[in-house]
């Protein structure tokens, strides 16, 4: 699928490097990291999201029974690599029908995750009261990783971050009902380090959650 880099936290069109600035430029967020086009789901696209990145490439790992891996996306370009990551993944939701969940790891401000979750970013900000006990717990990477619930997102969805190896990690689930998904005690891998294993990722069809969060 080929498209136009555009702006990770608005989706609006970006100004590539030029005479007179010497990084990409949103006329509403002034300088991003610019969000590639969506990769439509392969084996081959995650190896590409995977060698360009400088973050994580969060998938559950194994997928959960029925789920499959449905598309890929990065914020950056040649020169910075990807400062963001989003991967895709569906399948049957806890409660009957299916369930959409989106995994973003991020570097603060890069506002990504902000725009999956529906809500004024860049960062989970006062939306995230760190405060009380996490409402749910992933293992990322090995490590046990505090969730929190996102306060202010749309009520199709349900939104819940925390910190991974020093960077903003969100998960996004539709519809709401199906954030039990996140009670279950996930375990996350990132892809940057299964080496082989990439390829017995199933994939299923392109989310249209990635296109239009």
């Amino acid at each position: 699928m080929r498209g136009e880099p555009s702006c990770p936290k608005c989706g609006g069109r970006v100004r590539a490097p030029g005479l007179f600035s010497d990084s990409w430029q949103c006329d509403a967020h002034g300088t991003v990291y610019p969000l590639q086009p969506v990769i439509p789901p392969s084996v081959e696209a995650l190896d590409v999201v995977v060698h360009r990145t400088q973050v994580p490439v969060w998938m559950p790992w194994p997928l959960p029974v029925g789920w499959l891996f449905t598309g890929v996306t990065y914020a950056g370009d040649e020169r910075s690599g990807g400062r963001a990551t989003a991967v895709a993944c569906s399948g049957p939701g806890p409660l009957g029908g299916v369930g959409e969940l989106i995994l973003v790891a991020e570097e603060l401000g890069v506002g990504l995750g902000a725009r999956y979750a529906g809500i004024d970013g860049p960062d989970p900000g006062s939306c995230l009261n760190v405060e009380k006990p996490p409402d749910a717990k992933v293992l990322a990477g090995g490590r046990p990783t505090p969730l929190w619930h996102v306060s202010g997102a749309p009520s199709d969805r349900a939104v819940f971050a925390g910190e991974a190896r020093g960077l903003w990690l969100w998960a996004v689930v539709w519809p709401e009902q199906s954030g039990l998904l996140m009670y279950d005690e996930l375990v996350l891998a990132d892809l940057r380090d299964a080496g082989a294993e990439v390829e017995l990722v199933p994939c299923g069809a392109l989310s249209p959650r990635l296109l239009r969060p």
